[in-house]
């Protein structure tokens, strides 16, 4: 697969400037990727390579909000072997980088003029390996580290009560050397329900992909913007019934759009696409049929 471009999309939301950081690119299989949604259907859309698989993206978005740069979600990082990346379709490293083998969530930070060093406060919207990845990375003496040295982590309690238990379904995508480090180091704060957790920036809880699965809300300025996570990871996933096959609970997953497209739509929210791989930013429109993205 190409790189999934551009590394950074740029834009203003009210008073802050927020950049969409391509963190790298997957090949998931489309069968899972749409569950009970026909291949008929779903290749309209994405044409599967010979097996079978779609590319994904992994975005990311940094916040440069008044109280500091925010974080929200980090990819795959750089941990995993390279049997993981063939299996998964990963690639993380743009080629276009001066700095050899720095992955594409550093590079896309660096190209929006900081480090990992400046992020103050980074939100998992869940723990699964292509979300929570990049909260860790492995230096040459195979030591693990937070990404972001100064930052505090925050994810649901729930998430992570589920991820540290996980079974023989779940197992394939938590990874505790994703969080381990930043609990031995007292940085990971584990949330309740929706609280605000900076000025205009807080969570929503939308399970159903996992249990505990949240999205994050940012107004400023008299603008929302939604950063979706997993319930519609991709701008194909906008009708109500297209549901991952990755989903745990999918008719949970199902309530959980209806509620907040119905708000999003309602109120011109901004939305983030995680893992399209070329619609980073986009609005919600009903044709009659059903949910679709906004001309």
């Amino acid at each position: 697969m190409s790189f999934p471009e551009p590394l950074v999309e740029t834009r203003m939301l009210g008073r802050w400037r927020i950049h969409a950081i391509q963190a790298g690119g997957q090949q998931l299989d489309g069968g899972a990727m749409f569950g009970v949604v026909p291949k008929t259907l779903w290749e309209r859309r994405l044409a599967a390579d010979a097996r079978n698989r779609i590319p994904m993206g992994m975005r990311c978005l940094l916040v440069e909000h008044d109280d500091g740069l925010i974080l929200i979600d980090s990819g795959v990082g750089n941990k995993e072997s390279a049997k993981f990346h063939e299996i998964y379709g990963v690639e993380n490293v743009p080629t276009h980088d001066a700095v050899v083998g720095r992955t594409a969530l550093e590079s896309g930070i660096a190209q929006a003029g900081f480090s990992p060093d400046d992020v103050t406060l980074v939100i998992n919207t869940h723990l699964h390996f292509d979300h929570a990845g990049g909260n860790t990375w492995r230096n040459e003496a195979g030591e693990v580290h937070a990404t972001c040295s100064n930052a505090r982590y925050v994810v649901q309690r729930g998430e992570y009560a589920y991820a540290t238990h996980a079974n023989e379904r779940t197992s394939a995508s938590y990874f505790p050397h994703n969080w381990d480090a930043i609990f031995a180091a007292d940085r990971f704060d584990l949330i309740e329900g929706e609280p605000e957790l900076r000025p205009g920036i807080r969570v929503r809880r939308t399970p159903g992909h996992t249990p505990h699965h949240q999205s994050v809300l940012l107004t400023s300025g008299g603008e929302t913007l939604c950063f979706l996570g997993d319930v519609v990871p991709t701008s194909h996933h906008l009708p109500l019934p297209w549901i991952m096959g990755y989903d745990v609970e999918p008719l949970v997953t199902l309530e959980s759009k209806r509620a907040l497209l119905g708000e999003a739509m309602a109120n011109d929210w901004l939305l983030v696409f995680e893992h399209d791989a070329h619609v980073g930013f986009g609005r919600v429109a009903d044709d009659g049929k059903g949910y679709r993205l906004a001309e």
